[in-house]
């Protein structure tokens, strides 16, 4: 299957031909769904601490005597029923909530992501986009003759400089490198923007 390319002054130059097997596989909503809930949960951290007994200050004097006061029997002021002390059976910085995903099912839903970008007409490849200076204006300047929606996902084939820190600034724009597509990106940025070289890398995916 063949996709048009564009310059950067969005106009079509030639076309090059996509690899099936990455941008034209029958989409599975549910392994995508898995492959996304396994990124958001493996980047999950417990936040949710609280002390100990050994772990609070205080002493443990008895507050007041046992009876004949008309109190409970209380212990001492570090006592777990009163306020701002240790918590019984409390929740502590150390559940892990990381599960398994196998390594060609991530794959396929990652292709999978990319073949639904190519259905629904929300893949872009560019030739190249150069720039003689970090500016963001230039790149904004660029992206505001997109002729898809503004909600972009520019996927770099190396390491740029002056492209991502041009672009980083700008809200609708995150720059990424093909090494790092994932689901969560690309179901959260509604146009894919390739640069004609992250086909390459893409295809030793496979």
């Amino acid at each position: 299957m063949e996709t048009k390319v564009y310059n950067q002054d969005w106009k079509e130059v030639w076309v090059v031909e996509l690899d099936p097997s990455i941008f034209w596989l029958e989409v599975n909503e549910w392994l995508i769904h898995r492959a996304l809930v396994y990124q958001l949960a493996n980047a999950r951290t417990s936040i949710a601490h609280t002390k100990t007994r050994s772990e609070v200050r205080g002493s443990t004097r008895k507050i007041y005597k046992q009876k004949h006061t008309g109190n409970a029997r209380a212990w001492s002021s570090r006592s777990p029923v009163r306020r701002k002390w240790w918590i019984v059976f409390g929740p502590r910085k150390n559940e892990n909530y990381s599960i398994d995903m196998n390594k060609k099912e991530r794959r396929k839903a990652l292709f999978c992501a990319l073949s639904a970008k190519v259905r629904n007409n929300e893949l872009v490849v560019v030739d190249d986009i150069k720039l003689d200076s970090i500016k963001t204006k230039t790149v904004a300047t660029i992206f505001s003759r997109l002729p898809y929606t503004k909600n972009v996902l520019l996927t770099m084939p190396t390491k740029n400089e002056v492209l991502h820190k041009s672009s980083a600034n700008i809200t609708y724009i995150k720059p990424i490198l093909v090494d790092y597509l994932n689901i969560a990106d690309l179901l959260k940025y509604k146009t894919l923007v390739l640069l004609k070289d992250s086909l390459t890398k893409l295809n030793t995916l496979k």
